[in-house]
């Protein structure tokens, strides 16, 4: 059997000392970013693991505490209805198991305050929600020997176990959709690109146009807000002013899409078709209603929290990252 590999290695790796490799697992603000960069980059081609030691107590369910972590602004996490629905799922899970749940928000810029009490003991096991490339909470919970399930696809390169949807096939879907209806001028509302979940769609929906000869697909950028959206169908119709269809990745971007093509004179679906993703609230709001892919948020939520409760209890990680299917729901809009 190989030689596990230290800290004191990882450092020698890195070309520091263990004492600054020890303050990156941590997450010391007193570390510049790019010795950090250094050390995880060593973990990464040495697969070090931290150890953690056993929390103290009788070991029974009740003194274990689960954080919910989301990888957004504090503020995103009180406006859009898909992380409300994640965490309600989740704690209802763990109330079952009489387990507390904390919810704690770490975007880029305020990870180095929520990563020491995460990897220093606070909790016992992580549930991940919205981790995006060089998020510098990612690779150090991946390294740290705590149990973690990510809710999501990880970004390329970090091994941490998973629950998906099938977002490339829901992109897919909408595809198909369009394709079936007419729509020839077709042009996309895509998510962040650092996000596997928006890639996996965007690349589901331009990939099936492609097939059909339609390889050029003009594609406007958003963050999953209302504004993104405006802004991003307002750019779509400056590019390509006779477009008959649109796909948004998030049903918060299709309603402001509908509402941004009203304001142009664009009938939907008349003259403009619309499909969101998600199948959240406002898609039954929106007038007209949205034709949307749903994805199953509650079982995505329930899942990924039963699976971290196993790899919690196991001595064994638990490798198992399954992918739950994505439906399109026709309503009005296409």
């Amino acid at each position: 059997m190989p030689d596990v590999p230290t800290l004191a290695q990882v450092a020698a790796e890195a070309g520091v000392s263990p004492a600054t490799a020890s303050r990156v697992l941590t997450g010391s603000v007193r570390v510049s970013t790019s010795t950090r960069r250094q050390v995880h980059d060593a973990i990464s081609r040495l697969g070090y693991v931290r150890h953690r030691a056993p929390r103290g107590g009788t070991g029974r369910r009740c003194d274990l505490t689960v954080a919910v972590v989301v990888c957004e602004p504090s503020q995103r996490l009180f406006t859009e209805p898909f992380y409300a629905r994640m965490i309600t799922t989740a704690e209802e899970v763990l109330t079952a198991h009489g387990i507390p749940l904390t919810v704690m928000t770490a975007s880029s810029a305020t990870s180095t305050i929520a990563t020491p009490q995460l990897v220093a003991g606070g909790v016992d096991g992580i549930l991940l929600i919205g981790a995006r490339e060089r998020h510098p909470l990612v690779v150090t919970l991946a390294a740290s020997g705590i149990p973690v399930r990510s809710a999501g696809r990880l970004p390329d390169g970090v091994d941490m176990p998973y629950v998906d949807m099938d977002n490339h096939d829901g992109g897919r879907q909408a595809a198909e959709h369009l394709l079936l209806g007419g729509r020839r001028a077709i042009a996309a509302i895509a998510g962040p690109p650092g996000l596997p979940a928006s890639r996996d769609r965007l690349d589901g929906f331009t990939r099936t146009l492609s097939l059909a000869g339609m390889p050029a697909v003009p594609v406007a950028y958003g963050d999953f807000t209302h504004s993104s959206g405006v802004h991003a169908a307002q750019w779509l119709l400056r590019r390509m002013p006779h477009l008959d269809a649109i796909f948004a990745a998030s049903d918060v971007m299709a309603a402001a899409a509908v509402q941004t093509l009203r304001r142009a004179g664009r009938r939907v679906p008349d003259d403009v078709a619309v499909i969101g993703f998600d199948d959240a609230p406002i898609a039954r709001r929106t007038s007209p209603t949205l034709t949307t892919v749903r994805q199953p948020v509650e079982e995505f939520a329930a899942t990924a929290t039963r699976l971290l409760l196993r790899s919690m209890a196991s001595p064994d990680p638990v490798r198992d990252n399954p992918t739950l299917p994505t439906e399109l729901v026709v309503r009005e809009s296409a």
